[in-house]
């Protein structure tokens, strides 16, 4: 089950002598270095609950992960009894869901083992929600392991993470993350290298700009746009651009789970079957149940619509990361090479005072963002500053 973290040796050898702990606890013996609560941090796309669900795997399998028994399928899938994984939705999550988590995650294992609960993006849990999490953390019940999943340490209040062991894992290598495309899903060198420097060392972008051609013209579109400044007009032009790309990119995410979730809750309900007891009454007492997964549906897309336009800003980022290095000469990779005409055009164009100030602009973009700043107005505000110099002179 390790095999799948990419380029994170010092890590994986952590994880690997806890599991090797937790299965002395099991046979009855001491287990040092196995703890009961783990906080796994790093940048987006370098594997934090890849990393987590390993150690699931590990602790859960006789074989501590061997990737191939029945324990470590049901890990893979999501379905072993004694793991509960959790993936908040919408852009926060609160008390009442935490306090119900905390609660099942207090029973016995089923299988005997541990009882897990694999928290990605914890760093959503509003402020109550994590004073509740606390408590269960810092009272477990014997077989009951945490494994929370954040960006970084600090974004999880202090009282958690130190009472969590914290596993930091790295953006990988482009090399790692291209020969990972190569070797499991079939990607062509040359296409291999491109789309593991463009995602920076995030694996599941690389996989994506690697296999789909609509995300590769989506981030084209978006690399796009520092040439195109030329004007007030084209500025706002660029910023509708820009929020219309995001906004498909996270449709394309989430309408066909939002059209298989609504058919499955219709057909729990009995939507389509025939016999006594079934048909309009049991579907007219759905309209509840599809109220509370539609209301879920819309802050799921706010969030995604959210992350998919800080993508997009985070893409913006490199191309002046990587303006700024031509105008210095550095020798290092660039995320963006493949714009390299564009990139020594804007370098030639402005000064590195100029990028400086550019990028403090798509930083303070994100930032308002974050703070539910109208998103059209705040990247107009953010395409208005990235103008060329020479435009906003004259």
């Amino acid at each position: 089950m390790f095999d799948d973290l990419v380029g994170q040796e010092r890590a994986i050898g952590v994880l690997r002598t806890a599991a090797a702990a937790a299965a002395e606890i099991v046979a009855g013996g001491a287990g040092a270095g196995m703890t009961h609560a783990w906080l796994f941090t790093g940048p987006p796309g370098s594997g934090r609950t890849e990393a987590a669900k390993a150690l699931a795997a590990a602790l859960l399998c006789a074989d501590q992960g061997c990737g191939a028994c029945e324990s470590c399928h049901q890990v893979e899938v999501g379905s072993h009894p004694d793991l509960m994984w959790v993936r908040p939705e919408g852009l926060s999550y609160g008390i009442k869901q935490t306090r119900g988590l905390v609660l099942k995650a207090a029973g016995a294992p089923t299988l005997g083992r541990w009882r897990i609960v694999l928290f990605e993006d914890a760093d959503r849990l509003t402020e109550e929600a994590a004073n509740a999490l606390l408590k269960a953390i810092e009272e477990p019940p014997q077989r009951t392991v945490w494994l929370l999943c954040a960006p970084a340490p600090d974004d999880l209040i202090i009282t958690i993470r130190s009472r969590c062991r914290v596993v930091k894992l790295h953006a990988p290598s482009t090399e790692a993350v291209a020969e990972v495309l190569m070797s499991r899903d079939g990607v062509p060198r040359e296409m291999a290298f491109f789309a593991a420097r463009a995602a920076q060392g995030h694996v599941e972008r690389a996989r994506r700009l690697a296999l789909d051609e609509e995300a590769r013209r989506r981030r084209d579109e978006v690399l796009s746009i520092p040439r195109s400044l030329t004007g007030i007009g084209e500025c706002v032009s660029a910023a509708e651009r820009l929020v219309k790309v995001s906004a498909e990119d996270a449709d394309a995410a989430t309408a066909a789970l939002n059209e298989a979730e609504t058919a499955e809750l219709r057909k729990v309900y009995g939507e389509g079957s025939s016999g006594k007891g079934l048909g309009r009454g049991l579907v007219r007492g759905a309209a509840g149940a599809l109220k509370e997964l539609e209301a879920m549906q819309k802050s799921r897309a706010t969030r995604i619509k959210r992350d998919s336009l800080d993508q997009a800003l985070l893409d913006l980022a490199a191309f002046y990361r990587d303006v700024l290095a031509i105008q210095f000469g550095a020798r290092v990779e660039l995320a963006t090479e493949d714009r390299r005409s564009d990139l020594e055009a804007v370098a030639r164009e402005s000064t590195p005072e100029d990028t400086l100030r550019r990028i403090d602009a798509i930083m303070q973009c994100r930032e308002r963002l974050a703070a539910n700043a109208n998103p059209q107005i705040a990247v107009e505000a953010m395409t208005l500053a990235l103008r060329s110099p020479r435009a906003a002179a004259g």
